[in-house]
């Protein structure tokens, strides 16, 4: 398997994690915050969600498209994110199609040789676009720990949050 090959296995389990989570949460879970001005469990995963977005936008704009609503725009003048008002039960369908469009940047760089955009002059991803799907992981699994944890403070029981930790086997496999 190739490095590239073991990096698009790992961001697609990452993806299976996400949904296991979503899949998981009742709607009462999605307003479950710290109590002292934290996030709640849902803008955690609509930020997640829109981490995609919100870089490929900065990254490589075509590949942002699909996920951007043209008809409608922020206060910059940007199209805004298609899921940027959705009811919380279709931010699966936003993280699948943020996915997606990840993919599709980091392969079409990849094989043009072309590095992505570098907007802030940081040296963004220059070693390798495929940083771009690393990146996301950890990023993905920050907010996921937090989102654990609100769940935990929100009243879930043992029994729940070992449920929900059985998606620890996806990275097993």
């Amino acid at each position: 398997m190739s490095n590239l090959d073991f990096l698009l296995e790992s961001f697609r389990r990452n993806a299976r994690v996400n949904e296991v989570l979503l899949t998981a949460l009742n709607p009462a879970d999605f307003a479950l915050s710290d109590g002292q001005g934290g996030w709640t469990v849902e803008r955690h995963l609509r930020h997640m969600a829109g981490f995609r977005v919100s870089w490929l936008w900065n990254l490589s704009r075509d590949h942002a498209m699909p996920l951007l609503d043209p008809t409608r725009t922020d206060a910059d003048g940007d199209p805004m994110w298609r899921w940027q008002e959705s009811p919380p039960a279709e931010l699966n369908a936003a993280f699948t199609a943020g996915d997606e469009a990840a993919v599709k940047a980091v392969e079409a760089h990849l094989a043009s040789g072309e590095p992505f955009a570098d907007p802030w002059n940081e040296g963004s991803y220059r070693a390798s676009p495929a940083h771009f799907l690393q990146h996301t992981i950890v990023h993905d699994s920050h907010h996921r720990g937090q989102v654990m944890a609100l769940l935990r403070q929100g009243g879930h029981t043992k029994d729940q949050m070992d449920e929900l930790d059985n998606h620890w086997a996806i990275w097993r496999e």
